[in-house]
């Protein structure tokens, strides 16, 4: 069993979400569960449909869901040659409930109201990736993280169950019958009592090692747009070095000193299972990127 992580930018638009595909034809003898973001910019604008309900700008709130409904369909239009397939209605019913919820009653907790909206993003994305895979014959099962993730009501930043998440991960992927591909979300989770919540910055690379640590998986990819990590940011420095192998350590220092590729909240539950974590780039599938991963003559 692998990982994949797949971010917002590998699946901003429908060429991004061949792409995908694409990669995941280059793995066909390894199991991999892929983990996805919302695509490109849509946990933005849903943090704007946040901000109308709780202000009651119904107007605004009814344009946001026009846009982000259309951005999707966009994208759904260019990927299925069916008109009539399933995921156009999946989208109508998503929408229809997210209309609904400027008239609910509004929660005084506004972590509660941000995570019930702002989950939807991922959603949407691993819905549409997972039925494109399986219209191009690749044979995927829909995994979905606010029942298998188990967190607190720490709203916004939610703090995981790992024995609880462990058991749920593992037993519902032993009900489910062998497949080349699973999809689920990155960033959600679920509390005790059935409440979306959402796991904060750098949250679905963090929903990748989640996934790894209760399966004890190979190892886990992060799939972004550059060729892997770096010796320094390429923003503030020139001639910055390709690192090909670091130790967790090294990642989780140079993380804390500002290199934004890896979260060292990501990288720990990995190194408590020696899981290796590479991070390698959707736009030069076949480069090596870089492995992070246990640095033996440390362990001595």
């Amino acid at each position: 069993m692998r990982v994949f992580k797949f971010g917002g930018a590998s699946v901003k638009n429908a060429d991004a979400v061949r792409n995908v595909l694409h990669i995941l034809r280059m793995y066909p003898d390894d199991q991999i569960i892929v983990v996805v973001s919302a695509m490109d910019k849509t946990t933005n604008r849903l943090e704007e449909v946040v901000q109308s309900i709780l202000a009651r700008r119904e107007e605004a709130f009814t344009q946001q869901c026009k846009e982000i409904l259309a951005f999707h369909e966009r994208i759904v239009t260019a990927l299925f040659s069916d008109a009539q397939a399933p995921i156009y209605k999946f989208l109508e019913e998503e929408f229809q409930a997210l209309r609904k919820k400027f008239d609910d009653p509004i929660s005084a907790h506004f972590g509660f109201e941000y995570d019930q909206v702002v989950s939807l993003g991922e959603i949407l994305s691993s819905k549409i990736l997972a039925a494109f895979l399986e219209q191009e014959g690749l044979t995927s099962a829909w995994l979905d993280a606010r029942k298998l993730v188990r967190t607190d009501a720490h709203f916004k930043e939610a703090n995981i169950d790992w024995g609880t998440t462990e058991n749920l991960i593992r037993r519902s992927l032993s009900e489910i019958p062998t497949v080349p591909c699973f999809v689920t979300q990155g960033f959600i989770g679920h509390t005790q009592e059935g409440d979306t919540t959402t796991l904060g910055r750098e949250g679905s690379d963090y929903s990748a090692a989640i996934f790894a640590y209760a399966l004890k998986a190979k190892d886990v990819t992060i799939w972004k747009d550059v060729p892997g990590m770096l010796n320094a940011d390429p923003k503030y420095f020139q001639n910055t070095q390709l690192l090909s192998s670091i130790s967790y350590r090294e990642a989780i220092e140079l993380s804390y000193f500002g290199a934004s590729v890896i979260h060292p909240k990501t990288v720990k539950p990995l190194q408590n299972k020696g899981i290796p974590l590479h991070i390698k780039s959707f736009i030069s599938p076949h480069e090596d990127g870089t492995i992070i991963q246990q640095a033996h003559q440390f362990d001595h």
